[in-house]
């Protein structure tokens, strides 16, 4: 493990791991003394992502491949913490306190895995030079990210800047960081509500007189076809059947293929499963169950396509007044 020793070293080292399965990087980094450890282990956390050439140049000494069969490795804090655990086990812990203590401690750290966005709406302002030393201390992607956002002649003075700085003292890098931490906190923090949409449409006539629901849709139909599909289609999902009175389950059933809703009730509530199987005879219940032990495990987008089928046979025997649709969260009352 000379590489480790080089002046490079401990960065060759770093993407030499960042190259291999998480397995074997962790098999090996567990190999090295525990200085090598936490100093290869924060290179990682510190590197974004490696091009494919310059990984075969650092490990052409290891591994014959051609240069096209290596492509980009990312590597970033989680991917170091990762190994740490599988090379360390249960004596990870002070070695990942370490690490999370040294990333944290970095310059402008806090903008290390923020959106690119987010940092730019706070620096769209600043003078180029403060600009230049916030994206000389983060990520090059997320840099490239913010530069990316510039006025393409702010693009030029900022990276003019970049490429002149040298040396930056660490009062003038704190002054910045805690003006920047300062202005953003409140904004990465802040959780925001969303207010109105098709969510809201959908629950609002959930909750109204079927009179008001069809003319409404009806109206919106003329222009917006489209938008009065995805209403329609959030006003009453699948798990809402168990809200249908038995009568109307029936009607249902009768509807809906025996394959359909073996599918559609892998993915059901048990009350719901208890519903349906409930409104069939006892033969027809136990013949269902065995067809849903028979699928096995199926894919989640299968189950939920299945269930919306069964959701659009509803909605076409609402339209044709077979059943009624039960408003709001309580099934409809009926009197004699």
């Amino acid at each position: 493990m000379s590489l480790i020793q080089q002046s490079e070293g401990v960065r060759k080292a770093a993407i030499l791991l960042m190259s291999l399965a998480e397995d074997d990087a962790a098999q090996l980094l567990s190999m090295l003394p525990r200085r090598y450890v936490e100093a290869v282990s924060i290179a990682i956390a510190q590197l974004d992502t490696v091009s494919g050439p310059e990984q075969e140049q650092i490990i052409q000494e290891f591994v014959s491949s051609r240069p096209s069969a290596i492509g980009p490795s990312t590597g970033g804090l989680d991917k170091a913490k990762t190994l740490v655990r599988k090379a360390l086990g249960k004596d990870a812990g002070d070695m990942l306190n370490i690490l999370q203590q040294t990333m944290e401690a970095l310059p402008f750290g806090f903008l290390h895995k923020a959106d690119p966005q987010n940092i730019l709406s706070f620096l769209i302002d600043e003078h180029p030079q403060t600009i230049a030393m916030v994206l000389s201390n983060i990520p090059p992607a997320i840099a490239a990210g913010v530069l990316g956002g510039l006025h393409p002649t702010r693009q030029l003075g900022v990276i003019q800047r970049v490429a002149e700085m040298g040396q930056t003292s660490p009062e003038a890098i704190e002054e910045v960081e805690n003006a920047l931490t300062t202005r953003m906190a409140l904004f990465m923090t802040q959780a925001y509500q969303k207010a109105g949409g098709i969510p809201a449409v959908a629950e609002i006539l959930n909750v109204s007189d079927r009179s008001t629901e069809r003319t409404i849709l009806d109206g919106l139909a003329k222009d917006k076809p489209d938008l009065v599909e995805e209403i329609r289609r959030l006003m009453f999902v699948f798990e809402d059947l168990a809200k249908l009175n038995d009568k109307d389950i029936q009607t249902v059933l009768k509807n809906v293929e025996t394959s359909q809703w073996a599918m559609a009730l892998k993915g059901a509530s048990q009350p719901l499963q208890e519903k349906i199987l409930g409104n069939m005879s006892q033969r027809a219940a136990d013949m269902l169950r065995e067809e849903m032990d028979f699928l096995g495990k199926v894919r989640l987008s299968e189950v939920e396509s299945t269930q919306q089928k069964i959701v659009d046979v509803v909605r076409t025997l609402e339209d044709a007044g077979q059943l009624a649709r039960p408003s709001g969260d309580e099934e409809e009352e009926f009197v004699a």
